[in-house]
């Protein structure tokens, strides 16, 4: 038997509930396929990311990156999302911060936030 082999058995049956918790609940998926396909543009792009400036805007650039993703998950447009709460921020009371979470999130205007046209930049 390959010297991997109990290792594998042995952290499946550790692992037993976890990897079985689809088969009680029919809305669990199967697989992760959604959370790879979410982060494959984020590994494509990090060799072009380990320049991004100094640790502190590497770590600003993931919460952006982190914020867009969630909107999208939330079936919201990244850019007005985006838009919207940052126009937001500057008056919003610490209070009502969690209502621009991407998950709690309203636009206060249903007008589409428009994308600037890099074309004529």
């Amino acid at each position: 038997m390959p010297e991997r082999l109990p290792k594998a058995i042995d952290y499946s049956l550790c692992n037993w509930s976890a990897l079985t918790r689809y088969l009680a609940d029919g809305n669990v998926p199967i697989d992760n396929n959604a959370a790879e396909n979410s982060i494959r543009p984020l590994a494509v792009g990090r060799k072009n990311w380990l320049f991004v400036g100094s640790l502190q805007a590497g770590e600003r650039a993931a919460s952006i990156l982190s914020l867009i993703e969630s909107a999208k998950l939330n079936g919201h447009d990244p850019w007005a999302y985006l838009k919207d709460v940052f126009e937001r921020l500057p008056t919003l009371l610490n209070k009502d911060l969690a209502t621009l979470l991407p998950h709690n999130w309203q636009p206060l205007s249903k007008l589409p936030a428009t994308k600037p046209d890099t074309a004529s930049a």
